[in-house]
């Protein structure tokens, strides 16, 4: 018994694997399970892609999969680049640029204008139980400049004004208890736990 979480991305599954520690079964990557799909993600929200991505390696598998789509809300840019995060400027773009460019566009606006969140569902398909989808989200500021080495992505440029600093200078264990991550994947281990149990 296993359960295949829809990703390629180390850096997510080692987030992943901090986050559902302590779960009884398994949850290993598409690459550990031997899977070389590419699933074409053309949802228009987080939760579309996300079950678009569960519901087909489900299909594949037979496995109850689990699969996320996170991604950056800027208020100041209407909400880009928001399902498009990960794609934004082209895929192969380092976030190095992507965060520089995001910084270079907020210039001039001031702090309390800077809003943002990352947002992220999460889908959990079954292959005898309807798909179940959440969405966990955590409030902050887009900040001046990149700091932190900790996170990965957008985590640098991510300012939380109550803690004073961006993601990527949390301790890891720290920013899996509030990330919109970790918020989301503790809102579907209800599922998973009644799917196992039943």
């Amino acid at each position: 018994m296993r359960i295949i979480f829809a990703t390629n991305n180390q850096d997510k599954m080692k987030e992943i694997h901090a986050i559902m520690a302590d779960f009884p079964i398994e949850i290993v990557s598409l690459k550990e399970a031997g899977i070389h799909a590419d699933v074409e993600e053309n949802g228009k929200s987080f939760e579309e892609n996300a079950v678009i991505k569960a519901e087909a390696i489900c299909k594949l598998t037979g496995c109850v999969t689990i699969a996320d789509d996170s991604g950056l809300e800027i208020d100041a840019l209407g909400g880009e680049p928001g399902i498009y995060s990960a794609r934004y400027m082209g895929e192969d773009t380092s976030y190095r640029i992507k965060n520089a460019n995001l910084i270079h566009r907020l210039d001039g606006v001031p702090d309390e204008k800077r809003t943002a969140r990352f947002v992220c569902a999460v889908a959990a398909a079954f292959p005898d139980a309807p798909t179940k989808t959440v969405r966990g989200i955590i409030e902050g500021r887009i900040g001046y400049e990149e700091a932190g080495e900790n996170g990965f992505g957008y985590d640098p440029i991510f300012y939380l004004p109550e803690y004073g600093c961006t993601t990527a200078q949390m301790a890891p264990e720290d920013k899996n208890k509030i990330s919109h991550r970790g918020r989301a994947l503790e809102k579907i281990r209800p599922f998973l736990k009644d799917y196992f149990s039943a």
